[in-house]
C-alpha cells in the first residue's frame, strides 16, 4: 500500500474573501489583491518538489465559482451575467461567499481510510459536509461528483454521500483525522472533534467556533467500518480553537509510526500519547511541543504542525514546511529539535506557498491523503496521478486562463466566471473526469 497525496489545483477564483471567523489569516489578509495564476503555479510547484522526493503525488480539480446554483436557490434569476450583476450590486458578501476559494484546502474535501483498515476490504472515502460555514458547505456536491469520477471502481472504493443533519454532524474533513500505523500493530484512527451537539460535559472554545462535532467523528467511524477498538476520538483543546488553531492540523500532524503535536492540540495530550504507546508499541515516536517553546500565537502564524510529513522511499521521513516557519523563529527551533531528536524524521524542507498561506493554509491543507494498493491505483482509470507530462500541460492551462489579479470588485465581472467555466470544462477533459460540474450538465 502506498500513500498518495491529491492536491487540489488553486482555482481561477484564487481570492481573499476573509470569510471564516477563527481562521487569522483569512482575517487579516481579507480584501487584499490576491494572484491566482502564481498561486496555482506555486501550488504545482509543491507537488513537482513532493513527487521529486520519490511520495505518491495526484490532484483534484478546483469548484466552479462563483456558483451560480446557489445564486440562483436564493432568488438571482436570468442569464449568468445577470445573475453576478445583480448579486454585485445587491448582496456584494453572498457573491463573495458563492465566490470562495477556500476548496483548494482539499484536507478538508473528505476523510478516507485505507482498505487494509476496513471490515470490507474497500478504500472509504467521505465527502466533509463543511456545515459550520456557508462558503465551505456549498463544496461537498461537487467534490462528491469528484470523488466518485475518480474512485468509481466500487469493487475496490466506497465513496459515501456526505454526512446529513447540518450543523449537528459538521464535518471537517481530513483535517481533524491522524491515522498512524507500525509494524506488526494494527493502524489507529485518531479523529478529533471540537464540539458536542448533544453531550452536556463537554467545555467548548468562547472566542471562535468549534467546527468538527463529535458525532460526525462517530459517524464516520462507522461509515468505513473501522474496528471500534482502533479508533480515538480526543478533543481538540478549546484554548487551541481560541488561539486561532479552528482545525487539528493546525496543531498536530501525524505519519505512520510518528506525531508532532502541540501541547494545545487536544484537551488531554499526554493521556492520548500514552493511549497511543499502549495500542502502537514502542514502535511510536512522537515530539510534543509545549506552549512556553513555541507559543500558540507563533503555532498559528508560522503553521508548523500544517506541514506534510512524508515517508520517503528510504524509509525516512521528511517534513515539508512553509517558509512562514523558517522565519518565525520559534517554528524553526522547534522542528530544528524535531529532526535531532530520535524519531524517523531526518529532514526538513521549506517551501513558498505564501498565496495559500495568507488566506489560512499550509503545505498539509493542500492535501487529501489516500492510501492505495497496487490494484487500487490500477482502477483508478482518471488522468489524476502526478507526472512531468501533467505538470507541464497543468502548468501551461493555467498560464492561459488564470488572470494574474484578482481583486474584491473582479468577483462581479460576469467575463471571470465565464473564464473559468471555460478553463474547468477543458480541465476535465485533461483529466478524464467526464462532466462533473454543474454548467456541464
Amino acid at each position: 500500500m502506498r500513500e498518495y497525496n491529491f492536491d487540489g489545483i488553486v482555482g481561477p477564483t484564487h481570492n481573499y474573501g476573509g470569510l471564516s471567523p477563527g481562521n487569522l489569516a483569512s482575517s487579516l489578509h481579507g480584501g487584499e489583491v490576491s494572484h491566482p495564476r502564481e498561486a496555482a503555479l506555486q501550488g504545482l510547484e509543491k507537488m513537482r518538489f513532493v513527487a521529486g522526493l520519490g511520495v505518491g503525488q495526484a490532484v483534484l480539480p478546483p469548484q466552479p465559482r462563483p456558483s451560480l446554483k446557489t445564486l440562483r436557490a436564493l432568488g438571482f434569476t436570468g442569464t449568468d451575467e445577470e445573475v453576478i450583476t445583480r448579486a454585485g450590486k445587491e448582496a456584494e458578501h453572498l457573491l463573495r461567499l458563492t465566490s470562495s476559494s477556500a476548496a483548494m484546502w482539499t484536507a478538508n474535501a473528505a476523510t478516507g481510510a485505507p482498505s487494509e483498515d476496513t471490515a470490507d476490504g474497500r478504500m472509504h472515502l467521505t465527502p466533509a459536509n463543511l456545515q459550520q460555514m456557508f462558503h465551505r458547505a456549498l463544496e461537498a456536491e461537487t467534490t462528491h461528483a469528484v470523488l466518485r469520477s475518480i474512485f468509481a471502481d466500487e469493487k475496490h472504493f466506497a465513496v459515501h454521500a456526505p454526512l446529513p443533519g447540518g450543523g449537528h454532524f459538521a464535518d471537517e474533513g481530513a483535517a481533524n483525522h491522524i491515522r498512524l500505523v507500525t509494524p506488526g500493530h494494527k493502524a489507529v484512527h485518531v479523529l478529533a472533534w471540537g464540539r458536542s451537539a448533544w453531550r452536556d460535559d463537554v467545555r467548548h472554545p468562547t472566542r471562535f467556533p468549534a467546527r468538527q462535532t463529535y458525532e460526525s467523528s462517530q459517524a464516520l467511524a462507522r461509515l468505513h467500518k473501522l474496528d471500534p477498538a482502533q479508533v480515538l476520538l480526543p478533543q481538540q483543546a478549546p484554548e487551541g480553537i481560541d488561539a486561532g488553531a479552528f482545525h487539528t492540523d493546525v496543531m498536530a500532524v501525524g505519519n505512520e509510526s510518528f506525531l508532532m503535536l502541540h501541547e494545545l492540540a487536544f484537551v488531554d495530550p499526554r493521556g492520548l500519547l500514552k493511549t497511543l504507546r499502549e495500542k502502537l508499541g514502542e514502535g511510536f515516536t512522537y515530539v510534543l511541543a509545549t506552549n512556553e517553546e513555541l507559543p500558540a500565537r507563533d503555532a498559528v502564524k508560522a503553521y508548523p504542525f500544517n506541514s506534510q510529513v512524508l515517508t520517503l522511499p528510504d524509509g525516512t521521513m521528511a517534513i515539508i514546511a512553509p517558509e512562514e516557519s523558517r522565519e518565525t523563529e520559534p517554528a524553526r527551533r522547534f522542528l530544528e529539535r524535531v529532526v535531532a531528536e530520535n524519531n524517523p524524521v531526518k529532514r526538513v524542507y521549506y517551501l513558498d506557498v505564501r498565496q495559500s498561506m495568507n488566506n489560512g493554509g499550509g503545505p498539509a491543507c493542500l492535501r487529501q491523503r489516500v492510501w492505495l494498493t497496487d490494484a487500487e491505483r490500477a482502477a483508478v482509470k482518471a488522468n489524476v496521478f502526478y507526472s512531468a507530462e501533467l505538470h507541464e500541460t497543468l502548468a501551461g492551462w493555467v498560464k492561459r486562463h488564470y488572470r494574474e489579479d484578482l481583486r474584491a470588485r473582479d468577483l462581479a465581472d460576469p467575463k471571470l466566471a465565464r473564464e473559468t467555466m471555460t478553463a474547468l470544462d477543458e480541465l476535465t477533459r485533461i483529466l478524464g473526469l467526464g462532466n462533473v460540474y454543474d454548467f456541464q450538465k
